[in-house]
């Protein structure tokens, strides 16, 4: 059986932003006309390391295409020099179950999810925002920003993190990459308020974006809460916002709204949709310029499966990757 191995810095050589976010973006339509199979992820806790890790299959049946990715998450991995996520992916024949490729998954996650991001403000965001609040200075809120960036007319960027000198190396990246104004603000309030979209990325246990400061109109990514316990905001707010997930279960488990649902401060039939379901045209985004959106981020499989068949099938065309024998 020969399987082709792609490693992470050919899986980088192979994708642009550009191109994931409009895999993901299909991901998304397919899902939200029922075209997908994705049971929710399932999760290995490390308690003693404060970390785990998580098993992601899924299946875009328009396009055939089926694998599996398996990712830990470790907050304290930086002050080990390792990534906090690290991935691999394994894609499959659906039509015979063989394996076809094996490769890196790490850059795969960080991209998706920042395109995750870009497609959620493609729909939710209002169309003149340039102001953007970033909670969190690592490598999701640079995805994140390197995705609003395809969608949105950006011109400034607030950011803050509890490690100023990452909020200091985030700030003088995106000066010297994309030539934005950047301000390194001194709390969470300055980043949010006159902020037109709020992005969250971190893997905080208390509400840290507090709901009056956020103004009419502003649209919010809230990509930190990806486990069970996990908040990053006031529930107040999400009762105040338009909340769309990307997937109800996994949101419900393990998403924004898990603390507020589990401490009835947040209702199931308070969520307006999945993201899926706009893209696909059956519910509209936003309707108003004044509304608040909210786009509660677990992170899904099938974005995971259709960006690494885009990888796949452009290794194959251009000749990259080893074939190796199992």
């Amino acid at each position: 059986m020969r399987v082709l191995l792609l490693r992470e810095r050919e899986v980088g050589e192979l994708l642009s932003m550009r191109e994931v976010i409009a895999a993901v973006e299909e991901a998304f339509r397919l899902k939200g006309e029922g075209k997908t199979q994705m049971p929710p992820k399932s999760y290995v806790f490390f308690p003693r390391h404060g970390g785990d890790f998580r098993v992601m299959p899924a299946y875009l049946e328009e396009g055939e295409e089926a694998g599996v990715k398996v990712v830990n998450v470790h907050p304290g991995n930086p002050d080990r020099g390792l990534p906090t996520v690290m991935a691999t992916i394994l894609l499959l024949d659906p039509s015979t179950g063989a394996p076809l490729a094996f490769m890196g998954g790490t850059l795969i996650t960080n991209l998706r999810t920042g395109a995750a991001g870009a497609v959620a403000a493609k729909y939710l965001a209002r169309r003149d925002s340039r102001v953007v609040g970033m909670v969190g200075a690592g490598a999701q809120a640079r995805a994140q920003l390197r995705g609003l960036r395809e969608v949105l007319e950006l011109e400034r960027v607030k950011v803050i993190s509890a490690h100023p000198e990452r909020t200091r190396e985030y700030a003088e990246e995106v000066r010297r990459e994309y030539g934005l104004e950047v301000e390194e603000v001194r709390g969470i309030r300055e980043a949010v308020e006159g902020s037109d979209v709020v992005v969250t990325t971190t893997p905080s246990r208390q509400p840290l974006v507090r709901e009056e400061w956020v103004s009419e109109g502003t649209h919010l990514n809230a990509i930190g809460a990806d486990a069970p316990g996990k908040q990053e905001l006031d529930p107040g707010l999400l009762r105040r916002a338009k909340v769309v997930v990307d997937d109800v279960e996994q949101a419900v488990h393990s998403g924004e709204i898990n603390v507020p649902l589990s401490s009835g401060l947040f209702r199931r039939e308070d969520l307006y949709g999945e993201l899926g379901e706009i893209v696909a045209g059956k519910k509209p985004g936003r309707t108003s310029p004044r509304e608040i959106t909210l786009f509660d981020s677990t992170g899904l499989a099938l974005q995971d499966v259709a960006v690494a068949w885009l990888v796949y099938r452009k290794a194959l065309r251009l000749g990259r990757g080893e074939e190796i024998e199992l």
